[in-house]
């Protein structure tokens, strides 16, 4: 299961994994393109990356994104995402 994390106006969502059982979350980036999607995964609180499709400049962008997101979505993860977010 993923939640929603956040989605842009270029159609590019961001979606988060719930805690795993070795603590780790999975954070998911993709973006439509002209012949299908490109994605990257995040694995925190490590911050292994997987990259398929995106340039140096963009993979900078998000890796900087979730950088200062991660601190929000590992929380979200504990809870269940957005949808549990009084619990926070």
């Amino acid at each position: 299961m993923m939640y929603p994390y956040m989605t842009f106006g270029d159609g590019t969502e961001v979606t988060h994994s719930p805690v795993k059982e070795d603590g780790t979350v999975k954070v998911y980036i993709e973006t439509p393109t002209d012949d299908g999607f490109k994605n990257l995964t995040c694995t925190l609180p490590d911050y292994n990356w997987e990259n398929n499709g995106y340039d140096n400049k963009e993979l900078e962008h998000w890796k900087e994104y979730v950088r200062n997101n991660a601190h929000i979505i590992l929380e979200l993860a504990k809870v269940g995402g957005f949808a549990n977010a009084t619990a926070i």
